[in-house]
């Protein structure tokens, strides 16, 4: 963790505290009255039903906190409990799913929400298409930040499997309701997906990258996608050690876009069995290429992002200039996932990888939110 902690920002002085904890990158934004990004790293009971959340801010070179109170169960994902789990999270909104069946959004770890009155949204039923399935649950997206009030706002779920989910919780029905779709091409069985607010449609990479598939939230989805195909140009040939060990790691595909800058990344993350220091088998990032997607399909690998950092975790991922928040590492993607928080500088060759094992029930980064009066 504190080694996490040091890369995350310049030098600092961490304090640490009993009960959850949710890291702030650096101060407030230059421009905008914003949070910076935050991560979710860890928790530890305070009382029976709850957890205290430290929100650290880094302040030039030292980390200040502040408490935030919020339920055990959204940060220990069920465990001890087993009514709750989170299964996602977008635009600092967690997504949760109980026994009941019933898909909530809570903002209980956005820094800026309410401790004494957080938001719940419980959207409908969840409905199971035929020959497909609802329990297992890729991630969740969400075309903006406040479905709590915004009509146009549209919740996208993806599940392990053929079933793409969209409702709009304040939409204009008296009562939202799902909108269901079965995907044809088992490419995309197991991807993530996404919205591309300069495209106004939630898009999904298939496996391999070879293949993206966008949707229009503003029109009825249909089970055949708008499909591009993305051609990869100028591909450096890898040395034999980075070859081999791709060769022998597991793949998966993530399509972020940088909303400040209007590019569009596509990012391949491989993944390897490792040990604990318990002797627990985990999966560890052990390489990372990062590829400019044009708007032709044209996909080329970099490793400068021109000034932007980049944030993988189990909620959406997105990007922000290190310029707006001083003190960030340029070129760097951070990671957070059940198994491990870390980064990957991209500007190093071979890559500079420093990963830290959880578990992580909750591995979730925060973008910046807006500081509201």
């Amino acid at each position: 963790m504190a080694l996490f902690l040091r890369r995350l920002v310049k030098p600092a002085l961490v304090r640490r505290s009993s009960s959850v904890s949710l890291v702030i990158s650096n101060g407030f934004s230059t421009s905008l009255r914003q949070t910076p990004p935050c991560s979710v790293i860890g928790a530890r009971p305070r009382g029976e039903d709850e957890g205290g959340l430290i929100v650290a801010y880094a302040n030039e070179h030292v980390w200040t906190e502040m408490d935030k109170i919020v339920r055990l169960e959204l940060v220990c994902n069920g465990i001890n409990h087993g009514k709750m789990q989170t299964i996602g999270a977008s635009h600092g909104w967690v997504a949760t799913l109980k026994e009941d069946g019933i898909l909530r959004l809570q903002d209980d770890l956005n820094p800026v929400a309410s401790d004494t009155d957080p938001k719940r949204i419980p959207l409908p039923p969840l409905v199971t298409l035929p020959h497909c399935q609802t329990q297992i649950i890729t991630n969740v997206s969400m075309s903006s930040s406040s479905p709590e009030d915004d009509e146009d706002c549209v919740v996208a779920v993806k599940f392990l499997g053929p079933q793409l989910s969209f409702c709009k919780p304040a939409g204009k029905k008296s009562k939202p309701e799902w909108t269901n779709i079965k995907i044809k091409n088992p490419c995309f069985y197991s991807s993530r997906v996404m919205f591309s607010k300069k495209d106004n449609m939630f898009r999904m990479p298939g496996s391999g990258g070879h293949l993206i598939g966008s949707w229009d939230p503003c029109s009825n989805p249909s089970d055949d996608p708008k499909l591009q195909c993305v051609r990869f140009t100028d591909i450096p040939k890898l040395a034999n050690d980075e070859q081999n060990l791709i060769d022998s790691c597991s793949k998966s595909e993530h399509l972020v876009e940088s909303r400040p800058t209007g590019e569009t990344f596509l990012v391949k993350q491989y993944k390897k069995i490792a040990e604990n220091e318990e002797g627990a088998a985990i999966m560890k990032t052990e390489f990372l290429m990062v590829y400019k997607l044009d708007d032709e399909g044209n996909a080329i690998r970099t490793q400068d992002m021109g000034g932007l950092v980049m944030f993988i975790s189990m909620s959406e991922p997105f990007c922000v200039p290190s310029t707006s928040f001083p003190g960030m590492y340029t070129n760097n993607v951070y990671i957070l996932d059940y198994d491990e928080h870390g980064y990957v500088d991209l500007a190093r060759t071979p890559f500079d990888i420093v990963s830290a094992e959880g578990p992580l029930y909750s591995p979730y980064h925060i973008p910046p939110q807006d500081i509201r009066n």
